[in-house]
This record gives C-alpha cells, structure tokens and sequence, in this order.
C-alpha cells in the first residue's frame, strides 16, 4: 500500500466526491446502520473505504435508481447487500 492512499476521509471530502451536502451524510449515518463512521474526540467524522463504498451503494440506489430510503434498506438487508456489492459494477 502507498504511503498516499488515505484510510480516512472527512465528511467534507466524502459529500465532495458524491456531490452532496454533508448533512446528507449525517442523515444517512442515522437511517442506515452499516455506515458507521470513526468520530474523534471533537465528533468530527471520518469515513473509511468501506463507508465509502456502502455510501455509494446508497447514493446509487436512492439517487440513481430512485429508490426510496425504506426500498434502499430492504436491498440492503443480508445477503441482498452482498450480492448488490459484489454484482456492482458502480464500486
């Protein structure tokens, strides 16, 4: 691994690379549990490639494909969220 590859990301970086404010971060924080950022002591928010890529999963469910957030979770639920990752060409 290069020294250059980043492990975290702020919520500021993460909302930057989806076009969206970070108060959509923080809303999908509380309505999905599989996002589960570091918090630092101050609460800032830090999010690895993992969130990333359940971020992007979300995004391309709910803003992509027009899923509703109660749809987006159903598809995320098991074995369904698996097979949406590992079938995903968007990740």
């Amino acid at each position: 691994m290069e020294e250059s590859e980043k492990i975290y990301f702020s919520i500021g970086e993460t909302a930057q690379m989806f076009n969206v404010n970070p108060s959509l971060l923080r809303f999908w924080e509380k309505e999905f549990d599989l996002i589960k950022p570091y918090k630092n002591k101050k609460g800032d928010r830090y999010f690895t490639k993992r969130d990333i890529e359940t971020i992007r999963l979300i995004y391309h469910l709910n803003k992509e494909k027009g899923y509703t957030l109660q749809g987006a979770k159903d598809a995320l639920k098991g074995d369904k969220f698996v097979e949406q990752l590992s079938k995903s060409d968007i990740i």
